[in-house]
């Protein structure tokens, strides 16, 4: 199964993914991660990104096709990927093609999460992240310990840069003006389902593998 979630930031593509590689047993495949990843790390590439990620605007193309290129390429994605955050843009749509056809692979189904901005907002400003252990947190709905540390090895947490409210909005506007044309990019394609993202999260995972099923 070659899946990719489709949805504003804060959507729920990173929780939807996690439950979706864990019952299709494939990998979830996010640029997100893998970019922060290489911020951590300080490498040019990295730091090239951080400065975009910042500002909440989109890492340049030839940065994260070659990291979704390099990934795909890996022994755990032979039976399928779940492509978490990429692409963004009708250029990267195209040259995921590119890069599946020269896998031998094609996908087999895009699932649009839709969620109201009011809400995606309140979900971005309360994460929370362990500078030690990295874990994530909600304030209201993953509380971290009542002394506001990390529950699990007592880290201080921060909020990223790029989920205060300022940021967010600008990404929710890059996002409707660069990713949500790629819906009509894959309606086209006939393989597009869009799925209502406000519902409870299991509710949401079970309408989004009924779709997966049907394909």
């Amino acid at each position: 199964m070659k899946i990719v979630l489709l949805g504003p930031p804060g959507a729920g593509k990173g929780t939807q993914a996690v439950m979706l590689m864990k019952h299709y047993g494939i990998p979830q495949v996010s640029t997100g991660d893998m970019l922060r990843a290489a911020v951590q790390e300080q490498s040019p590439m990295g730091l090239k990104a951080k400065e975009c990620m910042d500002a909440g605007d989109l890492v340049p193309d030839e940065v994260v096709v070659g990291i979704v290129r390099e990934r795909l390429q890996a022994e755990d994605c032979k039976n399928g990927f779940i492509l978490d955050g990429f692409p963004r843009t009708q250029p990267q749509a195209d040259a995921l093609k590119h890069v599946l056809a020269g896998l031998s692979k094609q996908l087999d189904s895009v699932v649009s999460l839709q969620v109201e901005i009011e809400a995606l907002v309140e979900r971005l400003t309360g994460r929370r992240a362990c500078i030690d252990c990295g874990r994530g947190f909600h304030l209201q709905y993953d509380p971290p310990s009542s002394d506001g540390s990390c529950s699990a090895c007592g880290g201080a947490l921060v909020q990223r840069k790029d989920d205060c409210e300022e940021t967010i909005r600008n990404r929710m506007q890059v996002y409707h003006q660069q990713t949500a044309p790629l819906e009509d990019y894959y309606r086209k394609e006939g393989l597009l389902t869009v799925v209502d993202g406000m519902g409870e999260i299991q509710a949401v995972q079970q309408a989004i593998v009924s779709v997966l099923q049907s394909h």
